[in-house]
């Protein structure tokens, strides 16, 4: 069975998170996999996630005001880019009035929800309004649209074939590099940095693509929200696409090897980034053989624990670079020193760096950028 993936956010110039939070997790509660793009997005920032997550949906909470003018907007956006499909709706406590809501739905709004709505009734909404799955047939000239259906495909079981309508004939030599980490070490910000650099470094035509991974509730949704904290990432010139475990352990999903094949076959992408769901001692999410990646990043904190821990963590061995990040923080220096020692027994070529990945400029990301994407001569 097919996911109700929507996609949640809060407009440009307004701060105002809780309402959505809230209904965040009622929704993943009952089985749907929210993708969160944050507060403070602009139109075009919300209608390219939607388009690259193949969302049903996009949810939109709105308390500054301008809310007639913004959801047309977004409206506007999603038809000029072959997606009229994906459905509107929101909310906004007492700052959207019944006469605003007569003219959001003439503009093409699917529903209001004003203050006092039980969450119950915004949930079975969702359920209802958006149960039946886009129709797979695509017959649009915008590559990521193409891209982003392939990839639900993928998610379902299906097999689909490598070739966008856009680019026939183009090939481009794809890496993929594989970054895993225990929650909270700041692989997101590492990778958003890494992104930065991508596009300082490259011309217009080359272009990144991010695979990222949370964890499912057990038994139902998921909250997706890696976008949220992005910044560069949101650029049309990165592909990004957030999937959920569905229940499979180790930090990836079941169809994520086959989603790394397709972006790598499409030709189109300079490289993969791949992040895990934030892992334990078990897990070993790309293997020692290079057969899935081409690099693998370890990213730790300098908080793991006592040194003990460090003899358990698989990923260790497997590891190309192992990153220390948040290197400012009390203990860095310690867990360097630990992990040079631990390095040592795995008999593999492995560098040890440190980061400090939410400071821009950081030589340590520089350093890991230019392995990633060495200079050409």
């Amino acid at each position: 069975m097919e996911r109700i993936r929507i996609l949640t956010a809060v407009p440009i110039c307004d701060g105002h998170d809780s309402a959505i939070n809230t209904i965040n997790l009622d929704l993943i509660r009952y089985g749907i996999e929210v993708i969160y793009l944050g507060f403070h997005r602009s139109a075009d920032d919300i209608v390219r996630a939607a388009i690259q997550e193949d969302v049903r949906a996009i949810g939109l909470s709105s308390y500054n005001g301008g809310h007639v003018e913004f959801f047309s907007e977004v409206i506007s956006l999603l038809r000029g880019r072959d997606c009229g499909h994906i459905r509107l709706f929101g909310g906004g406590g007492a700052t959207i009035t019944k006469a605003d809501a007569e003219v959001m739905y003439q503009n093409g709004v699917d529903q209001i929800f004003f203050a006092g709505t039980p969450l119950e009734e915004m949930v079975r909404y969702v359920q209802t309004r958006f149960s039946i799955p886009v129709p797979a047939v695509v017959n649009t000239s915008f590559e990521d649209r193409i891209i982003a259906v392939k990839l639900s495909e993928i998610e379902s079981g299906k097999d689909v074939d490598s070739q966008p309508a856009s680019r026939v004939g183009y090939r481009r030599t794809t890496k993929v590099y594989g970054i895993s980490g225990p929650g909270g070490a700041g692989k997101t910000t590492l990778i958003d940095e890494l992104a930065l650099r991508f596009l300082r470094t490259f011309p217009a035509d080359h272009r990144l693509a991010i695979l990222s991974h949370d964890p499912s509730v057990v038994g139902s949704g998921a909250l997706l929200g890696d976008r949220a904290t992005m910044i560069y990432s949101q650029d049309n010139r990165v592909f990004m696409r957030s999937m959920a475990t569905r229940g499979l352990a180790g930090g990836l999903a079941a169809g994520s090897e086959r989603a790394v094949k397709f972006l790598r076959e499409l030709g189109i992408f300079d490289a993969v980034i791949i992040e895990t769901v934030g892992t334990g001692q078990e897990a070993l999410p790309f293997g020692f053989d290079h057969s899935f990646t081409d690099l693998t990043t370890m990213v730790m904190p300098p908080d793991y624990g006592a040194r003990l821990q460090l003899q358990k963590i698989a990923m260790l061995d497997a590891a190309d670079i192992v990153v220390v990040n948040k290197a400012d923080l009390r203990g860095a220096r310690t867990a360097v020193s630990e992990l040079e020692s631990r390095l040592r027994s795995s008999q593999r070529s492995q560098t040890l760096l440190q980061t400090q990945a939410n400071r821009h400029r950081d030589t340590g990301v520089d350093q890991i950028f230019r392995t990633l994407f060495p200079p050409t001569v």
